[in-house]
């Protein structure tokens, strides 16, 4: 005999169904509906009732619902007593079976199962009885097995110990302080018709929070269950509490500088106690919702330390039982830890934004265009700061363009990430070439890997990757290094795209057997080149090799139009490359060269001789006077370019250079020569024979400095026009 089930009878109804009788409690008929919306009682008591009912030992009862994909109930086995008045028959809508304020969150869910087929597991939800009474249940909505279709829904009733846990599982799943808030008040629905937690603001913006008890605290209005159309004036979620409001509420629930929960059982009360109909109207949701349990949201301690206040609303003829504020008070206590542990992500998170959007890049300038996308592996703080790009003008007239990838995410990561990027830019700013930066950033990536300050803090930097680019908008060249970073894409005016032919290199903080010199690439950029430097989250693909990732995304750069708006084409890129289902952070940065027109810029050569700077004087003299330039600046001009050639000959050797570069906001003056001796300067005396020419380009110049080359240096200075 074939000892096979058959498919339907192991569909997740079934299985329901056959579980049933092991949990049917012994009473049969007896057994009453349990959990705390059980509206039986004495309806005219005002005060906390005793709760000696047997109700809060009964075990939980187990029923299933079966729905088609139009949410019509197909079956159903609900034929435990503690279900006694759920009209859940064949042919009627399951959403009857709802709260109506409940109706668009559960039909959501319903949806959201039916189309993506991933089971919706333990949810805290309200049944109505046709007397209009409510029971509590935990509420699973699981596809129906195949050949069948529609859902299954599992229902709970739950037990108080079992409605406790499983109001704590779901509150602790998120380190999103709105998420943990939200499913807080949704687990406190359950004692009472309306719902709302509110968070003190330093709470809820991650700020910290102080020991200290505070008569005074302002409070915001983090999440609100059900989800309905509230009346004008009721506070909602990221409103902030009327003052008087927020003050009441802390002298309530900090009664003798102790926390504690308050009950005001009627609505005369509550009006009585908040003595303003503006905040009476702000707090009070509903006419039939008198009565209010306030449960203060509070870390142990010494002092303790209050983070917000629950507030949990119910009608007068329901009032709350001794075992029901009990629950709440434990259930309040259990997840307060949670709120905490998100205040302190969003924290971090706030930090790590923060650290990031100092380091976007700026605005290119009229030699480059910059633009630029940074797209987190997951929207919350968990998957911020591993990716780090910037890109900045350099005081000679060069841009810089740098990308890292930074191992890991979070606050370790972002501290390195902006200590790299930073150190970057003050090595780039000072003159060092791209090779000689990497090799900074190489060391510091070591250091910061040592015991005391890397390894101990539980997060190493080893294997992060950098590429840094300098253009020269006069010469169009491009000088580029890589420490173990993907190449980038350049795309010719022409329309051919493809990846840069870079040496591999193992990475920044590489063993010493593996560390190899930095190389420089170096090419030729032509006005309208478009150049796209990117993290390895863009073309990293589980179904494709990491070389057809970059041919896809050379593919993608190549279509980008000279006239397309830059910001929109690197959006658009992101979009059509980057993976479904992100396992890394993505960045993407597009660079289009514009360069100086070539009236703009004028290069000089002269033989290392005595003669030089006469020379230097009469061709700059007859340039500037060819560029209309004001007397007084050509005069300036002039006198910096003799003394900065009378340095190159006295103290270098071989042919100078001399190149001037007209700008919007000045003129740019360049020497060059063989030397490799720094200039300095210091202070002289009036007899002193040398010294003079840096002080004198110091006070003509708005700022200069050196930066080093293959062959020699080059001395820049800037003058205002």
């Amino acid at each position: 005999m074939d000892s096979t089930p058959s498919r339907s009878s192991s569909s997740a109804f079934h299985l329901v169904s056959r579980a049933l009788g092991r949990y049917i409690p012994r009473g049969g008929a007896d057994a009453g509906p349990a959990g705390p919306a059980d509206a039986q009682g004495d309806r005219t008591t005002r005060h906390p009732v005793p709760d000696n009912s047997a109700a809060s030992h009964q075990e939980q009862i187990l029923g299933a619902v079966n729905v088609d994909r139009d949410l019509i109930i197909t079956r159903c086995n609900l034929d435990a007593p503690v279900f006694a008045g759920l009209d859940a028959v064949p042919g009627k809508p399951f959403i009857d079976l709802l709260p109506p304020w409940d109706v668009p969150t559960v039909t959501r869910r319903l949806r959201q199962v039916l189309e993506s087929g991933e089971a919706h597991v333990a949810r805290i939800q309200r049944l109505r009885r046709s007397d209009g009474s409510e029971l509590v249940v935990s509420l699973s909505i699981l596809p129906a097995a195949v050949p069948e279709e529609g859902l299954t829904v599992s229902v709970i009733a739950m037990a108080r110990r079992l409605h406790l846990y499983a109001a704590e599982t779901a509150i602790g799943t998120s380190l999103d302080i709105g998420e943990t808030a939200q499913s807080l008040a949704e687990s406190l629905l359950a004692w009472g018709d309306v719902a709302a937690v509110d968070l003190d603001f330093a709470v809820w913006t991650g700020e910290g929070v102080t020991g200290q008890v505070q008569r005074r605290i302002r409070l915001r209005r983090a999440a609100l269950v059900p989800d309905r159309a509230w009346p004008e004036g009721y506070v909602t979620p990221g409103d902030d509490l009327p003052s008087d409001a927020s003050r009441l509420l802390a002298q309530a629930v900090l009664q003798n500088d102790a926390p504690q929960i308050i009950v005001i059982p009627d609505r005369e009360a509550v009006e009585r106690v908040l003595d303003s109909p503006r905040v009476v109207r702000a707090l009070v949701p509903v006419d039939r919702s008198a009565g209010v349990a306030c449960i203060p949201l509070v870390l142990d301690g010494a002092p303790p330390v209050v983070l917000g206040v629950a507030e949990v609303w119910r009608r007068a003829d329901r009032p709350f039982r001794d075992s029901e504020l009990f629950d709440l008070q434990e259930l309040v206590a259990r997840t307060a830890h949670h709120v905490d542990l998100a205040r302190q992500h969003q924290r971090e998170h706030t930090q790590v934004l923060a650290l990031q959007r100092r380091l976007l890049p700026r605005t290119g300038g009229d030699t480059i265009e910059i633009a630029s996308v940074y797209q987190p592996a997951t929207p919350d703080s968990a998957g911020v700061g591993g990716d780090w790009v910037n890109s900045f003008p350099l005081p000679d007239g060069r841009t810089a363009l740098v990308v890292g990838d930074v191992v890991g995410h979070g606050l370790g990561a972002a501290a390195t990430m902006g200590q790299l990027s930073m150190e970057a830019r003050a090595l780039l700013s000072a003159g060092l070439g791209p090779d000689e930066v990497l090799e900074h950033l190489d060391e510091t990536v070591t250091l910061l890997d040592d015991a005391e300050s890397g390894l101990a803090a539980g997060y190493s930097a080893l294997g992060s990757t950098c590429c840094i680019a300098l253009y020269d908008p006069v010469s169009h060249h491009v000088a580029l290094s890589s420490a173990g970073h993907l190449p980038p894409i350049l795309v010719t005016p022409d329309g051919h795209a493809g990846p840069l032919p870079l040496r591999p290199h193992p990475g920044l903080g590489a063993e010493f057997a593996l560390r190899e010199p930095f190389d420089v690439h170096t090419f030729v950029a032509a006005p309208d080149s478009l150049l796209a430097l990117y993290t390895d989250g863009l073309v990293e693909d589980p179904a494709l090799s990491i070389d057809e990732g970059i041919d896809r995304l050379a593919a993608a750069v190549s279509t980008v139009h000279p006239w397309d708006t830059l910001q929109q084409a690197a959006r658009h890129v992101v979009a059509e490359l980057a993976p479904m289902h992100q396992r890394d952070d993505v960045t993407l940065l597009l660079a289009r060269t514009i360069g100086y027109r070539k009236g703009d810029t004028a290069t000089l050569r002269l033989a290392a001789r005595y003669d030089a700077p006469a020379r230097a004087r009469a061709q700059v003299f007859a340039l500037l006077t060819q560029w209309r330039t004001r007397e007084a600046t050509r005069d300036k001009v002039v006198l910096l370019v003799s003394e900065l050639v009378t340095n190159a000959v006295r103290f270098a050797a071989g042919p100078i250079t001399v190149r001037l570069i007209r700008s919007g906001n000045g003129l740019l003056c360049e020497v060059g020569d063989t030397g490799n001796g720094r200039p300095r300067l210091r202070r002289g005396d009036l007899l002193d024979d040398g010294g003079r020419g840096l002080s004198i380009v110091h006070r003509l110049t708005t700022r200069w400095g050196v930066r080093w080359t293959d062959t020699g240096k080059v001395v820049w200075a800037e003058v205002a026009r």
